[in-house]
């Protein structure tokens, strides 16, 4: 316990921005984890006689134009992003893993092949895929988890590839093989091992682009359906409808959404310098 709460003082200390990101992240995460008991309100609940309050003790953003209150839909829509964001980038991680692990592993005629799909799928804009999936899926949060998830591995396999061509080359794993270990057990205990770190920071970053997409999605009709609230939701509806005469209906969702992916962002540029020994200047070795 005090190793590690010694490592996460150094952290903090070395990478502020990385802290502040992890400190954004985690109330994030708490937000969605206690909404229910963080709101004031129900998150459809329609209040009499408070339609488009602005900002006040009371209603600490104001309300939309059918008298909701706007913190509560926003404290919501934190657990619509973080359950789309972790799900998406938990199922994309998966398959990037499974793709860039065995392909860099077998190589040949199987890496061949597989990067050629890998290609053609990349050949392809993002949101293009993702519009596409979520049409013969329809809208729903186990949907576009689905579909970003499935989005978004392609790109994150190349690189977990790269990782792993350089850890197959290392003398350990051709030891491995002499001594007539399995290929699974040369995966488990000497490639995975190594390739954690690009996995991990891959994820981090990815977070915030998840969130991003699920905002663009409830923005264009096809995330989360109402009336569960969701940022880009929220952004897309009555938001962008009452903009002029009730700023803070577009305001909030927006400020959360940057919120979030600034968070997510510095979280992962700050893991990426400390466990990537290329950029914090010291020879970590592969784990043997």
């Amino acid at each position: 316990m005090r190793a590690s709460a010694a490592a996460v003082w150094r952290f903090c200390q070395r990478k502020p921005l990385g802290a502040a990101g992890g400190l954004i992240v985690v109330g994030l995460v708490l937000l969605a984890l206690f909404a229910d008991r963080i709101a004031p309100y129900d998150f459809d609940e329609t209040i009499a006689g408070a339609r488009m309050r602005p900002p006040s003790a009371r209603f600490w953003m104001g309300t939309d134009n059918l008298g909701r209150d706007v913190w509560t839909r926003v404290v919501f829509g934190a657990r619509v992003s973080m359950t789309v964001g972790f799900g998406a980038v938990l199922l994309g991680t998966a398959l990037a893993t499974l793709i860039g692990v065995t392909s860099g592993y077998f190589a040949g005629g199987y890496d061949t092949v597989a990067q050629r799909v890998v290609d053609a799928w990349q050949s392809f804009p993002f949101l293009i895929i993702v519009l596409s999936l979520m049409a013969v899926l329809g809208p729903g949060r186990l949907n576009v988890i689905l579909a970003l998830g499935v989005a978004g591995a392609a790109g994150a396999s190349r690189v977990i590839r790269s990782a792993t061509v350089a850890v197959v080359g290392n003398p350990y794993v051709e030891g491995a093989r002499a001594l007539g270990c399995g290929h699974l057990r040369i995966l488990a205990r000497h490639v995975l091992p190594n390739v954690a770190a690009p996995i991990i920071i891959l994820a981090t970053i990815g977070l915030g682009s998840a969130i991003l997409a699920e905002s663009a999605l409830s923005f264009l009709g096809f995330g989360v359906p109402p009336p569960y609230p969701s940022w880009g939701g929220m952004l897309s509806g009555s938001g962008r409808s009452y903009m002029y005469q009730a700023p803070w209906m577009a305001l909030w969702p927006g400020a959360a959404i940057s919120l979030a992916v600034y968070g997510f962002n510095m979280l992962g540029d700050a893991l990426r310098d400390v466990l990537d020994p290329r950029l914090r200047g010291t020879t970590g070795g592969p784990i043997r």
